[in-house]
């Protein structure tokens, strides 16, 4: 009776224990969503004034899109050699992006043809439109000057669903555009500590990101620039938590362990 009553008091010391392992084994919701200051409003709608974006300046190794247009046909196909080559021109993909565009050389410089070096490192898209133009007037006139950056990539690691390099076809790309473009973060991405590493003339830059806090939203990293690397960090004991709560797994175990106890009672 002394062993029996003996085995039924560690089942029941046992079941609180393991429902308490597997409990502390789940992630908290507090710690999977964004924004949380903004839950702990009164009000429904708060606003926020973005933080003005800096014109991004051509570097060494950027690659552009120069396309000069003219209403004569003979002219543009002076200054776009490659414009009677349907398969030079499907710009559909990487591959072929690249093979279009222009390498910005050590130096500084784009090589046009029937042109030579143009210096654009440092310089916004807005600037290297401007100086191709006043090249391009000394020789013809009515075209038209096109720039575009080929070479916008970003890079998301660590807690993301899907990570990787990802090219950006537009003129700018906020975070959370760029943590939807890797499918999310995952369920132990530790949202308070999201490193943004910035590449520059000296090196790299590191900052520290919380994406549950408000103010990212006027912060001046908000918005991405091309090259800029991403690192979502884990939560800390992430090898010891569930993304689910094993509910089957909890209610198996329970039943084991009881009739193992009764068995040897």
């Amino acid at each position: 009776m002394k062993k029996g009553f003996s085995t039924l008091k560690s089942s029941h010391l046992l079941i609180p224990l393991l429902l308490l392992v597997l409990f502390g084994s789940c992630v908290p919701q507090k710690k999977i969503r964004y924004l949380q200051s903004l839950a702990k409003e009164d009000t429904t709608s708060k606003s926020f004034v973005y933080s003005p974006v800096p014109d991004y300046k051509v570097q060494i190794g950027d690659n552009l899109y120069i396309k000069i247009q003219s209403f004569d046909d003979k002219t543009y196909r002076f200054f776009n050699p490659d414009a009677g080559n349907t398969n030079s021109n499907n710009m559909t993909n990487e591959a072929s992006i690249y093979l279009n565009s222009y390498v910005v050389d050590r130096q500084g410089n784009i090589s046009l043809p029937f042109i030579g070096g143009i210096f654009v490192k440092d310089l916004t898209l807005d600037k290297v439109k401007e100086s191709i133009q006043n090249v391009i007037d000394q020789y013809l006139k009515e075209t038209t000057v096109v720039v575009k950056m080929v070479s916008f990539k970003i890079t998301m690691l660590g807690e993301v669903k899907v990570p990787g390099n990802y090219p950006i076809y537009q003129d700018r790309v906020n975070i959370f555009e760029a943590i939807a473009r890797a499918g999310d973060l995952t369920n132990f991405a530790n949202r308070n500590r999201v490193v943004l590493i910035r590449n520059n003339e000296k090196g790299a830059l590191l900052h520290r990101i919380d994406l549950t806090k408000d103010d990212i939203l006027s912060s001046d990293y908000f918005f991405l620039q091309p090259n800029d690397i991403v690192y979502v960090e884990p939560l800390r004991g992430k090898q010891f938590a569930f993304a689910d709560f094993p509910y089957a797994i909890l209610l198996s175990t329970i039943s084991t362990t009881i009739l193992i106890m009764q068995y040897f009672k």
